[in-house]
């Protein structure tokens, strides 16, 4: 067990190492290979009517004057002890983790993550509770009455799910539900946990409804497949009861389960944008779309990164627990 987890926490590391050099090459290297010379990139930060001395600060300002090795170690650097910020930043030391420093919002880009972060995991965690239990349940349902009319009208509900863009089911929802959940806001889970839930019940539903259907339709498969699997009939040979014989048949699908759930929250934080859009709510996917509209490089960068980052701590934790949940994944 030790030696799995270790194994996996260096995959971890690795892979950690590997989102840093993508996103650090996705906007510095490669605008320069598409032939935007240094000059161009800080106009684009500095607006129309910027003159020379002004294009020099923010090139120095964002590192643009250095090669791109050296940035790229300064980036790494201030991930790992921090970085001190040139004049004109705002602040005299980014603290590590270091994602950046906003110039236009003159604040620490993780400051700036972790004041939007309860919002997006508020939406993110509620609606990945509500796909899971459903979901799984649902399909257990489909799987035990297969060919019943149970197992058609889940079939059908999860066709729907699959067919329906949360762009579609925002606003239908709020305009159906309204009477049923009038405020759609952000409030402290610890303040009052029973608002927090009713204020944010739509969201959940909206994003939670793509991802039933993937849900219901992956545990259905895979029971099916366990039924008929030798040991599901020498338990039935051997006088188990029904119930008993159905949970080691769900049993055998929350491996398969915990995997893709592990990428789908991961994914979550870039996937509940469009969600906080339509119901206004502020966190890390409205922090996004202003950095991209304002061209604030170093928070589209942060984000980007920590929600790669994030990706990665979420498919170690999953790991760690599909070797509880399968003993024999521990010797692998």
């Amino acid at each position: 067990m030790t030696t799995f987890l270790i194994r996996r926490a260096v995959t971890a590391l690795v892979l950690m190492l590997g989102v840093a050099v993508v996103t650090f090459a996705v906007f510095y290297v490669v605008p320069a290979l598409g032939g935007r010379t240094t000059d161009q990139l800080a106009a684009q930060f500095a607006g129309r009517g910027a003159g020379p001395d002004q294009l020099t600060a923010i090139k120095h300002r964002l590192g643009l004057d250095q090669s791109v090795f050296v940035q790229f170690w300064d980036y790494l650097k201030a991930l790992v002890v921090g970085a001190d910020l040139p004049p004109g930043s705002g602040a005299s030391h980014c603290a590590a983790p270091c994602f950046g420093y906003s110039w236009r919002l003159h604040d620490s880009v993780l400051t700036l993550i972790l004041d939007r972060l309860p919002v997006t995991v508020s939406v993110a965690v509620g609606a990945a509770v509500l796909w899971l239990t459903l979901g799984v349940a649902s399909g257990a349902v489909a799987a035990v009455t297969r060919g019943g009319l149970a197992d058609r009208a889940v079939r059908v509900a999860a066709l729907l799910g699959v067919c329906l863009p949360v762009v579609f089911i925002g606003p239908l929802a709020r305009a159906k539900l309204a009477w049923l959940f009038p405020s759609v806001t952000y409030s402290s889970f610890l303040s009052n946990p029973l608002m927090w839930a009713d204020h944010l019940f739509l969201p959940w539903i909206t994003l939670s409804l793509g991802y039933f259907a993937l849900y219901t339709r992956l545990t259905r498969s895979g029971m099916i497949d366990a039924l008929s699997g030798q040991f599901i009939r020498t338990a039935h040979a051997k006088g188990l009861p029904r119930r008993r014989v159905i949970w080691q048949a769900l049993r055998v699908t929350f491996p398969a389960v915990a995997t893709v759930f592990a990428m789908d929250l991961g994914l979550l934080l870039g996937g509940a944008v469009l969600t906080e859009k339509i119901y206004g709510l502020h966190g890390i996917g409205a922090l996004a779309q202003d950095a991209v509209e304002g061209q604030d490089l170093p928070v589209v960068l942060g984000v980007t990164l920590f929600s790669g980052l994030f990706i990665v701590v979420a498919n170690f934790a999953v790991d760690a627990a599909y070797a509880v949940l399968d003993p024999r994944i521990r010797v692998s």
